[in-house]
């Protein structure tokens, strides 16, 4: 009993673990801090939805398009290193766009330009990260592990916005810049610690593009892999009305006061926060096909009632709750995928779940919000919640077969 609860905590304890997890939130705290910080200058100084609307572009689509050259990185290379050139890559334009700023070069267009590396920078990074997890924690610290991660990353983004805004009202958008160089730095020697040995292939090496598609190939023709590839696509594009369209819902139903929108922001992430003390203090999903199903018909369930909550103290327990299944969600599906994946491929295929997700909302958001200026936002609510509800049925009937072969690969 002593050494099996031995093996549960080391995970949360081991030094390597403690520093991976320090690192990568210090990245994360500069980098939300810079985000919130950008499009916040750009909003006061054009309140043109076209220059926000670019912005979110450049913030989007170039770590879509690199993440699969990146997921065959990390497959290729050391993932500890692919993730220290990717801070120091990303920081060394911030920094460069601090000293422009400080000479009085401060156009729109620079910061336009600096979110493309950046997320160029966040393309290769992700896939490694992901990827890295079980190279560092063994497979029943895994759930654990990332349950912290998560209730830390929740802190940070109820903190970020707030750091944001102090900064650029007191100090400038410069500060914010530099901010972000310091706190890369720190995350990148506090890496430089943790040995991590490299997976990907050592012979026999061919094209980027014949590994890209022998990873497009092994993540589709994997029936749980494919299953989920689905599952993802389908709830990205049905969370989308709530994600972005849920601040017009709280103005044409309750009215447009600050204090509601900033709250129904606030209760979200609140909800993240506590969904992520929960899967840190349980520890693990044994049945993590029926947890990813339940979470999706939990969504379904609360974006529905958005649609019919006519007083806004329930339409707020409604996020709350909403948002306290994301983060459980989240970590089933990481979770699931670095168990069930061979570790020559993790990187692949953690790059492709970026590609879907990363293009599934945007996408979507071209439909549905002119839908909203035609059909009532309610009405869209509630169907696809609905339907959302749907996909969870739909998953957890298709791939209970599944995940009784994957668990003869892997625990949980």
């Amino acid at each position: 009993m002593d050494a099996n609860v031995a093996a549960r905590e080391m995970p949360l304890f081991s030094k390597k673990v403690v520093l991976f997890l320090v690192s990568q939130n210090l990245s994360l705290f500069g980098s939300s801090v810079v985000g919130f910080s950008i499009i916040w200058h750009i909003t006061l100084e054009t309140s043109s939805g076209y220059w926000v609307t670019l912005f979110a572009l450049c913030t989007t689509l170039p770590q879509v398009i690199v993440s699969l050259w990146g997921g065959v990185w990390a497959d290729r290379y050391s993932r500890k290193h692919l993730i220290m050139l990717a801070d120091a890559f990303v920081a060394l334009a911030t920094l460069g766009m601090a000293v422009a700023f400080w000479a009085g070069i401060q156009h729109l267009e620079l910061l336009l330009a600096v979110a493309m590396i950046r997320s160029l920078g966040a393309g290769v990074q992700a896939p490694a990260v992901n990827a890295i997890y079980p190279q560092l924690v063994p497979p029943e610290g895994l759930t654990r592990v990332q349950g912290v991660n998560q209730t830390v990353n929740s802190v940070l983004m109820l903190v970020s916005p707030a750091a944001g805004g102090a900064v650029l009202g007191t100090l400038g958008i410069e500060w914010a810049f530099m901010l972000d160089v310091v706190t890369a730095a720190l995350a990148i020697f506090i890496m430089s610690f943790i040995k991590a040995e490299k997976v990907g292939q050592t012979a026999g090496r061919t094209s980027v593009l014949k590994e890209l598609g022998q990873g497009l190939g092994y993540t589709f023709r994997h029936p749980v892999l494919r299953r989920l590839m689905i599952c993802f696509l389908c709830s990205f594009v049905l969370i989308t009305p709530a994600a972005f369209l849920s601040p017009l819902l709280v103005e044409r139903t309750f009215g447009n006061d600050v204090w509601k929108l900033t709250a129904n922001e606030l209760v979200w992430t609140v909800g993240t926060l506590l969904g992520g003390l929960f899967v840190s203090l349980r520890g693990e999903f044994q049945n993590k096909v029926r947890t990813i199903s339940v979470c999706l018909a939990g969504f379904g369930v609360c974006f529905s009632l958005l649609g019919v909550a006519k007083f806004f103290p329930v339409y707020l327990l409604f996020m709350g709750t909403a948002g306290l299944f994301m983060p459980v969600n989240a970590t089933a599906q990481t979770v699931f995928i670095q168990q069930i994946t061979q570790p020559d491929m993790m990187g692949r295929v953690f790059s492709i779940v970026s590609m879907i997700t990363g293009c599934a909302m945007p996408a979507a958001i071209l439909f549905i919000g002119p839908l909203a200026d035609v059909i009532p936002l309610d009405t869209i609510m509630i169907v696809s919640g609905a339907l959302l509800v749907l996909v969870g049925v739909w998953y957890y009937r298709g791939a209970r077969s599944d995940a009784s072969l994957s668990k003869k690969k892997a625990p949980g």
